[in-house]
């Protein structure tokens, strides 16, 4: 059965699971069963068994709900409020407004995670409950949030950036250094299509009340506790005192001595925040499981080995190659998650890019690019789910809302060919 057809298969059967209201991580996990039993003789329920301890096994993923928890906590108490009522008055004439913190909050705990998951759940349960109580509108909320989510794949720590530099044996200091800068400007460019977007229809958004200086002052003094938890657990673990999971802890009790001497945690509300987390990470474990298995399932079929194989039959020139290799991992993107992309096709991918004289660092950042995008494009767009779990809303309305955040990528990758120092400038700076 050719290629064609396997794809095929496999979106109709997601689709139509998706469809019919199946749970996004029960649709996954039966289209791989569906695909382990028309493509490959291998034991389906040792597969499966072998997956879900493989992809929950994993320490990194540890982070994950402490963050989560954290984030929970925030929500709960009126730590959430604090911030906002200490960023508003610095954004009120800002075009777009409080937007801009989705985007600032992401860049930040991205730092702190790693995980493009946990920072699109920690942000998303602090700003959704303020954006929406101030009336903004549902699809911008949304779309910054999956955009700017994103970056836990690109700023350092990155997990994916781990696995790629493992994979084509490269130095992980300097993949982190080389993702800095690009880091910092693409969570500006989404600021920027905020701002554009705020000029052109965010006239009608409901502005913070007038405040004098000696009110923001007392507004950002109130938002102290917050910058210094945040600082804390960014720096114990740049200054190697502490693991990410280790810092997430932190966070954690952080959050607590901050709600406690606000005198704002009660045991409803330290309840709520448990129930809360448990739910949250649950979902995004479930997506993870379904995630994987049909990642395994997919690479039965020999599709994405037989699409870079097709590449690297073309000999295309290096411009034409990078064109032609990030409209291959967009698609792959709506099939596969972002670390499956990168481990099932580096083996074909790193002696083509290699061969037309690409700086691998450099590589490494613009397929965090790449792959981020993968986060924000159905049907398998992680970003797009968690945010659904979290939302309410139905996925073709956030990947609808998502696309302005897409296109600032594209345009992001389009900066980065242009200009490649963006990426080697700080690695080659601090040899």
């Amino acid at each position: 059965m050719n290629e064609a057809i396997s794809i095929a298969i496999f979106l109709f059967a997601l689709f139509f699971l998706l469809g019919t209201s199946v749970w996004v991580g029960a649709s996954l996990m039966l289209t791989a069963i569906l695909g382990m039993f028309l493509f490959t003789s291998a034991p389906i329920g040792d597969a499966l068994a072998l997956t879900i301890w493989g992809s929950q096994s994993s320490w990194t993923l540890t982070a994950l709900p402490l963050f989560i928890w954290m984030g929970e906590i925030l929500f709960r108490t009126n730590l959430s409020e604090t911030l906002f009522r200490g960023i508003a008055p610095f954004m009120r004439r800002l075009p777009g407004s409080l937007l801009h913190v989705n985007v600032g909050a992401s860049a930040i705990f991205a730092a702190i995670s790693g995980s493009s998951a946990a920072t699109v759940a920690t942000v998303g349960k602090m700003a959704i409950p303020e954006l929406r109580k101030r009336k903004y509108p549902e699809k911008q909320i949304v779309g910054s949030l999956a955009g700017a989510g994103t970056l836990g794949l690109l700023i350092p720590p990155s997990i994916s950036m781990i696995i790629y530099g493992v994979t084509v044996n490269e130095s992980i200091a300097q993949l982190f250094m080389a993702a800095m800068i690009p880091g910092i400007c693409l969570a500006l460019m989404f600021m920027g299509y905020i701002v554009l977007w705020g000029l052109r229809s965010g006239a009608g958004l409901q502005l913070e009340p007038e405040t004098n200086w000696s009110e923001k002052l007392s507004a950002f003094l109130g938002l102290l506790p917050v910058i210094t938890l945040i600082l804390a657990v960014i720096g114990s673990i740049y200054a190697g005192i502490a693991t990410a999971t280790e810092a997430a802890a932190l966070g954690v009790l952080g959050s607590f001595l901050l709600a406690a001497f606000q005198r704002t945690l009660t045991r409803e509300s330290f309840i709520d925040s448990v129930i809360g987390a448990v739910r949250t990470t649950t979902m995004i474990m479930f997506i993870l499981m379904g995630s994987g298995f049909l990642s395994l399932a997919m690479g039965f079929t020999g599709i994405p080995k037989a699409l870079a194989e097709g590449i690297a039959a073309w000999q295309p020139s290096p411009l034409a190659l990078i064109l032609t290799l990030t409209v291959f991992y967009i698609i792959l993107g709506c099939f596969l998650d972002g670390i499956s992309s990168i481990v099932l096709t580096m083996a074909v991918i790193e002696p083509m890019v290699r061969a037309a004289g690409f700086d691998m660092l450099w590589f490494g950042v613009y397929l965090m690019i790449v792959v981020e995008m993968a986060q924000i494009t159905p049907p398998i767009g992680f970003n797009l789910f968690v945010l659904q779990g979290m939302t309410g809303h139905d996925i073709g309305f956030i990947a609808r809302a998502a696309v302005p955040s897409f296109v600032v990528m594209c345009l992001f990758v389009g900066l980065l060919v242009i200009f490649p120092d963006l990426a080697l400038w700080l690695p080659n700076f601090l040899k």
